[in-house]
């Protein structure tokens, strides 16, 4: 049977392509969420349908055809005809690109958007606070559980009000509505649920290179312990992160590697957890000092903190008190597949954390000592630190 995947744009029927008109008016039969299908209903034979198995199973079964499925937006931006092209592989499938969002809204707000970072925050967990502070210019699709006054309410938050923020909603309809201001004047606002944002920071943060080991100097310390560079470099390589982990750090200290894992992760969240006031504090000076947006401070002692959680991609233990074995326990039973990396500086966490990592898949025991150079008058002498073993490993074996 032949099978249209028609792109609509934002739902006016004034937004149609030519092309897409034509697949309409060819299809006798039309299927899509309900918005799309009103304008169609006196002259087509209309099926709300939204999710993509739904659609597939009503198509095999059509009693005529062809089938229009109308799609939101354009068929190649976060659309729903990723999830419906293997599902029609026995049908003739004939796909009608529509007028995105995207370029719909940065028209009417006559801008470029050759040069934005696209997200969609829509029904998904996305980090897209995180896009925002290093990035100059952000596209996001809103809705569901990530509203669009929400983003502009955690930017304000976070030190970022000064970025500027258009929102638009109803798009393309007579009702139409498109609002800029700072995250911090809009962070009150209400906006309908399928909005979409277009942020501009002046002032983006990147990361000073690519790779890992922050110079110790950048962190505000105190009297509070810190993961040391050279380790902490070392510790971030085992670690193996990725864009969008969700990581702890249990025993954060001053957060230099809650820092580093969230600039590594701008699509995923960390949490700090730490249980001492003071290092709670510098947490939360070194979370403003980095802008980092996706780091979250939680004041607790594990393996109880960690219950509320979302379950980790990636964990990293710099304090755990003799509680290692209860805080893997919670780790696994959330995600039995996590990746843990432990630091030790004494025997007894050494001999604790070689029992518990035995049985993990991949387990693996690294020391370093590091030697530094320190001035004395004229010359230079090597000063060593304490040696640390590192252990990593994944899953229980």
């Amino acid at each position: 049977m032949k099978v249209y995947l028609i792109g609509v744009g934002m739902g006016n029927p004034a937004t149609l392509t030519g092309q897409a008109l034509e697949a309409i008016g060819d299809s006798p039969v039309l299927v899509g969420a309900p918005r799309l299908l009103e304008p169609w209903g006196a002259e087509h034979d209309c099926v709300p349908l939204i999710a993509a198995a739904d659609i597939a199973a009503y198509v095999d079964k059509a009693p005529r055809g062809p089938v229009g499925v109308l799609l939101s937006g354009d068929t190649g931006f976060y659309s729903g005809a990723k999830g419906l092209w293997p599902l029609l592989g026995n049908h003739e499938v004939i796909t009608i690109p529509g007028i995105s969002s995207l370029s719909y809204f940065c028209a009417r707000l006559q801008t470029t958007w050759q040069d934005a970072r696209l997200v969609s925050a829509h029904g998904r967990s996305h980090n897209a606070v995180g896009e925002i502070q290093r990035s100059a210019k952000v596209f996001a699709l809103t809705g569901g559980a990530t509203k669009a006054e929400d983003i502009c309410r955690a930017l304000a938050e976070r030190g970022l009000g000064q970025v500027r923020v258009s929102v638009g909603e109803r798009l393309s309809y007579a009702d139409e509505r498109i609002v800029t201001g700072t995250a911090a004047e809009l962070a009150g606002e209400t906006f309908a649920d399928l909005s979409v944002l277009l942020a501009v920071n002046p002032d983006p943060v990147a990361r000073p290179w690519n790779g890992s080991g922050l110079p110790d100097g950048a962190f505000l310390r105190g009297d509070v312990p810190m993961t040391k560079e050279e380790v902490r470099a070392l510790a971030l390589s085992k670690l193996r992160l990725e864009a969008h982990h969700v990581v702890w750090d249990v025993g954060a200290g001053t957060g230099s590697v809650s820092v580093e894992c969230a600039l590594s992760c701008p699509a995923g969240r960390v949490y700090a957890v730490e249980k001492k006031e003071e290092a709670l504090a510098l947490l939360a000076e070194n979370r403003a000092r980095f802008h980092a947006a996706n780091l979250e401070v939680v004041a607790g002692t594990a393996p109880e903190a960690l219950e509320a959680l979302s379950a980790p991609d990636r964990v990293f233990l710099g304090g755990t008190s003799g509680s290692l074995e209860d805080i893997l326990n919670v780790i696994f039973r959330k995600n039995p597949a996590a990746r843990v990396v432990c630091t030790a500086v004494t025997l007894e966490t050494v001999g604790e954390a070689a029992r518990c990592f035995a049985g993990l898949e991949g387990a693996d025991m690294v020391q370093v000592a590091v030697t530094r150079t320190r001035p004395a008058g004229r010359y230079h002498l090597m000063d060593a630190q304490n040696p640390v073993w590192i252990f990593s490993g994944e899953g229980r074996a």
